[in-house]
């Protein structure tokens, strides 16, 4: 075997890399999957690892981060480490369920095969479909390589005007799944559509994203970007249509357009809204009329970005919480021992606190405590609380904001959707309970991958009259911040069982 190559395995999956002897663990890892939210900055703690074998070296990164307990113990930073000898790591992060929808498309009766593609800025899905009666034929899921240079879309333009390649990372990545898909096809692909938010539209065109990097966010490259397959190096027919759907703005992308089409707001006769809930947090609410739309920087919280104990939902995850009698009772993912709490556990938590009356409205913890606990070791600490205070506060004031706009009221709502793996795990009691959705119970739905069962409708049929769009800029808007501040607090009472709720004035 070369020497000047070294094996790392990956635990619990068992996986093994090779690299050389010196090389940085950063690159093979994100290859599997492993995230690095600050983009290898050392700062954020979400690339740690556990070594059970060999040893890497502690560098200040690491003190800064990890207890001296945790250092004895063998945690370290992987975006810091470099393999000198041979490892073995223990990593659970990339144990992640990637949102699919398995639902068959409207049948178009066209021959040949198509394929949907939902370019999430964390996960990748994409599903063959048969154009003639719109069945699923098969799926491929797996992780946005660019993950490497960080978990958020601001990390992701800093990397390419730093000049990253992420355009040809993600093409490769995509050419592979669509390679894979297509292989052994009686039936040639001829459609294959994308959709994704506007970052990632622009990072896998090729364009500029500058424009997004500051103040007022407006790009001239919003619209449809077309390929032919020996532009991306897929291996398709030279026939084979290749389209990016358009954004509608902002930080609105086209995988909220894929979610109006999914949702049928477009087509309605009564106002419904969609709501995407992620660290840019959009808004669309309309009819076949007239639909407005925004994005909102949410933050992480939702993702348990910058929560103290948060992590991502996998395995040790505190993804559920409830209140039984006189305690509160946790879900785990893995039925393991607790060691961490993800986005939907976070938002059932501070619920289950505001009933109990260990949080108070203020979002302070109640009795002057430091801590409110939640199960075996995890806490969360008041700044946790504020965090996701500022995520709720600044999705119900864009809310707010689009109603006015369209001088109506949340009662006129007849339907609310959630979109994306937050929206589909969150209890949607807990997120009325602490305020982030201003509505009553029985019109919101958990929807979904609606940006992959949108873009499945799209494949074969024309994209809705861009004219009903309306992008409304929540930074420019000068009752957002008022709104904002408004929606900090958490309702002082429990109003899952209301029936209507009054909408702000027009």
């Amino acid at each position: 075997m070369n020497t000047d190559m070294v094996k790392v395995r990956l635990e619990p999956l068992s996986v093994e890399v090779f690299l050389p002897r010196g090389a940085e663990l950063i690159g093979s890892l994100a290859e599997h999957g492993v995230e690095f939210p600050c983009g290898g900055t050392g700062v954020c703690g979400g690339c740690s690892v556990r070594v059970l074998a060999g040893s890497l070296a502690i560098n200040l990164a690491d003190r800064e981060v990890f207890s001296s307990a945790e250092i004895e113990s063998g945690w370290r930073l992987a975006c810091q480490a470099r393999a000198q000898e041979g490892l073995v790591l223990h990593c659970e992060q990339w144990q992640m369920h990637v949102l699919a929808d398995g639902s068959a498309t409207v049948a178009h009766g066209k021959h040949g095969l198509g394929i949907a593609i939902d370019l999430g800025t964390t996960t990748i899905a994409a599903q063959m479909v048969d154009l003639k009666d719109g069945t699923v034929l098969s799926v491929e899921t797996e992780l946005n390589p660019q993950a490497r240079f960080g978990s958020d879309v601001m990390s992701r333009i800093q990397a390419a005007l730093d000049g990253r390649d992420l355009t040809g990372m993600v093409r490769s990545a995509l050419g592979a799944m669509v390679a894979r898909l297509a292989r052994g096809r009686e039936v040639e692909v001829v459609d294959v559509l994308l959709v994704g938010n506007t970052v990632m539209h622009h990072l896998f065109a090729g364009c500029d994203v500058g424009p997004l990097s500051h103040v007022p966010f407006a790009s001239p490259h919003l619209g449809t970007q077309s390929f032919a397959p020996d532009e991306l190096g897929w291996m398709l027919p030279a026939g084979c249509r290749i389209r990016f759907a358009p954004c509608l703005g902002g930080f609105v992308g086209s995988d909220i357009l894929a979610g109006i089409v999914a949702t049928g707001m477009a087509g309605s006769d009564e106002l419904v809204a969609l709501v995407d809930l992620g660290t840019n947090g959009e808004i669309a609410i309309g009819d076949r009329n007239r639909i407005v739309c925004a994005s909102t920087a949410a933050g992480p919280a939702f993702e348990a970005g910058a929560i103290r104990m948060g992590m991502r939902a996998v395995t040790g995850a505190i993804s559920h919480v409830a209140q039984v009698g006189d305690e509160l009772r946790s879900t785990v993912i893995g039925d393991v021992e607790p060691r961490g709490i993800c986005g939907s556990g976070l938002v059932d938590a501070v619920a289950a606190g505001l009933r109990n009356g260990a949080i108070l409205p203020s979002g302070r913890i109640a009795d002057g405590a430091k801590v409110y606990r939640v199960a075996g070791p995890v806490v969360l600490y008041q700044s946790d609380i504020r965090e996701l205070q500022l995520a709720k506060g600044a999705i119900a004031a864009g809310f707010r904001i689009l109603l006015r706009k369209l001088g109506a009221q949340m009662g006129a709502i007849r339907k609310v959707y959630l979109a994306g793996a937050f929206g589909n795990y969150v209890q949607i009691e807990s997120a009325i309970r602490i305020g982030l959705i201003e509505a009553p119970r029985a019109v919101i739905h958990a929807a979904g991958n609606t940006a992959l069962r949108g873009a499945k409708n799209l494949l074969a049929t024309e994209e809705p009259r861009l004219t009903i769009f309306e992008h409304i800029s929540l930074a420019a808007n000068p009752r957002f911040q008022d709104e904002f501040v408004d929606c900090m607090g958490f309702p002082a009472h429990d109003l899952t069982d209301s029936i209507s709720f009054p909408g702000p004035a027009a």
